[in-house]
């Protein structure tokens, strides 16, 4: 195994570490967690106690809507790093229209770009992360187009 494949194995294996992590913190909301604006968790990229809890809730919030309305709100570079509305897309997916499913792509293909323009901001392991989860989540939501959208 070279030094490359192993290192990007260990990468790979982080990144399904944390996404198990984030999607357990995402599925057990505190009880008796403040309540805090529809999409407050988007700006909060640290893993400080209070951010986990905004991105919680927001990412609830935004499973919950029935309207998908966040669905067509610009994203803001902090809410890719965040990974809340990746994590939404890929959550809702099958629920999603084939418009919603390619605007979802569309934003899980530009993520890079918007991740790395906040630069400072992110450690070098959330900037990752971050970008490996947009990877996936456009693999996946690119499998439900082909699935289900072939006429569109």
């Amino acid at each position: 195994m070279s030094v490359r494949h192993a290192a990007a194995s260990a990468a790979n294996f982080a990144l399904v570490a944390g996404l198990i992590g984030l999607s357990g913190c995402l599925g057990a909301c505190a009880i008796g967690s403040p309540e805090v604006g529809a999409r407050a968790g988007l700006g909060c990229v640290d893993d400080s106690p209070e951010c986990v809890q905004r991105r919680q809730a927001t990412y609830r919030n935004m499973v919950d809507d029935k309207s998908r309305s966040w669905v067509h709100e610009q994203p803001t570079p902090e809410a890719y790093a965040s990974g809340v509305r990746l994590f939404a897309f890929k959550t809702k997916k099958k629920e999603l229209t084939c418009d919603e499913l390619k605007r979802g792509k569309l934003e899980a293909d530009t993520a890079r770009t918007s991740v790395n323009s906040i630069g400072g901001r992110l450690t070098p392991a959330q900037a990752s992360r971050s970008i490996m989860l947009a990877g996936e989540v456009g693999r996946e939501l690119q499998n439900e187009i082909n699935r289900r959208c072939k006429n569109t």
